[in-house]
């Protein structure tokens, strides 16, 4: 006679090597990657499965957490971060909040700065130059789909006003094709919007992803890389990156702008791309809007990886200050307003893209929280989304406290 007790200790046992198999080849990697000289975070790190366009990335803190499936013991994690030395390290061989330096120290560096700055003798703005022709050699000329998690934080004066996090697909056409890229919107964590200036049910702009996608300076031909116009151009070093290494070139275009490209100084594609436009003397580099907007400053960086001898997006965020003025009364100054947006790419899919689950369903003139479905704890369990930060966290639960009332 089998006694009751020993049935359901059976029971939890083969429940538990179910469990086990079925788990048994996913596994969540956390940890914190530093730099070995000055054990500072090192932000925007990237880690990813060797050979595989599957990854994430480092936090502001330099904290990570990388869900991986269909792993083995042979699987290996690059962590590479620009201007650092990459390391890989087995799977099996990491543990849960292992610490990760990286090295700026390069021992070849002296010899790439000669070969690449004397050798060569190319001006930055030559290298600039060279860049932009090579696009068409170094971007997708194929469609691809690229899976991301988009983060929109807005704050109005100094009181945030919005907190939103989702996931996305974005069907991208080749790099020379001029339209924006169609989007599923495939689930929203986070939503917490607290009350707004009255000026925002009027003017707003409600699809934050809309301000991502329109503003890609490879896709829409545009900005610091043309080398043209008032753009002048200057050498600021070269650095490693992903076991190469890049030039890093200061751009200034008087009196509102100022960018830092990054370029491979083999391939000559661009890694790394950042744009800052400031007001002048408080003027602002374009008029104000019929609306009583005005922009003062506005951020933008795009950081690309390498994938089949291709660069694709990474990572890219868009900040701006705008000063928000009374229709009625031009020099009324209502509010001021901050929003950030950021796009962190955790897979790439460039194979059989014809027959990969992609659905468009974002309707443009609609906001984001209105497209969200009830919460899918499930799809959140594994999903490969950047660590939140002790700052975030406490943005996030003020504005939840905020949006109760």
């Amino acid at each position: 006679m089998i006694r009751p007790y020993t049935f359901i200790i059976s029971a939890i046992v083969l429940l538990f090597s179910i469990v086990v198999s079925a788990q048994s080849d996913h596994k969540t990697i956390t940890g914190q990657i530093l730099d070995k000289e000055n054990n500072h975070p090192i932000v925007f790190a990237s880690i990813y499965l060797k050979g595989e366009a599957i990854g994430t990335a480092s936090n502001e803190d330099g904290n990570f957490i990388f869900h991986v499936s269909n792993i083995s013991g042979s699987n290996t994690i690059i962590i590479s971060s620009l201007g650092y030395g990459s390391i890989e390290k087995k799977i099996d061989d990491l543990i849960d909040h292992q610490v990760i330096f990286l090295s700026s120290k390069v021992n070849s560096l002296d010899e790439v700065i000669i070969t690449s700055t004397k050798k060569k003798k190319l001006t930055a703005k030559q290298i600039v130059k060279k860049a932009y022709k090579e696009i068409d050699k170094n971007y997708p000329t194929q469609p691809y789909i690229l899976e991301g998690f988009v983060r929109d934080l807005q704050k109005e004066d100094n009181t945030y006003v919005e907190f939103l996090e989702c996931a996305a697909k974005f069907y991208n056409q080749a790099h020379n094709v001029s339209i924006e890229p169609t989007v599923e919107l495939v689930e929203i964590r986070n939503s917490y919007i607290a009350q707004k200036n009255l000026w925002n049910e009027q003017w707003e702009r409600k699809n934050s992803i809309i301000d991502l996608i329109e503003d890609d300076f490879i896709r829409f031909d545009y900005g610091p890389i043309k080398g043209k116009g008032g753009w002048t151009y200057v050498i600021e070093d070269i650095l490693p990156y992903n076991n190469k290494y890049v030039y890093k070139i200061i751009g200034t275009d008087t009196p509102f702008q100022n960018a830092i490209l990054y370029i491979d100084t083999a391939s000559f594609a661009f890694v790394r791309m950042e744009l800052t436009r400031t007001s002048h003397n408080g003027k602002s580099w374009k008029r104000r809007l019929s609306n009583g907007q005005q922009q003062m400053y506005y951020n933008v960086i795009f950081e690309y990886q390498e994938y089949n001898d291709k660069m694709y997006l990474k990572y890219q965020k868009e900040e701006d200050t705008w000063e928000i003025y009374d229709t009625k009364d031009p020099n009324k100054l209502l509010f001021i307003k901050h929003p950030k947006k950021e796009l962190f790419i955790n897979k790439i899919v460039v194979d059989n893209i014809e027959k990969y689950p992609f659905q468009q369903n974002m309707e443009i003139g609609s906001s984001l929280e209105n497209q969200s479905k009830e919460y899918n704890a499930k799809f959140w369990s594994n999903y490969n989304a950047p660590k939140e930060t002790k700052e975030i966290s406490k943005i996030e639960q003020y504005l939840k406290e905020r949006t109760k009332h």
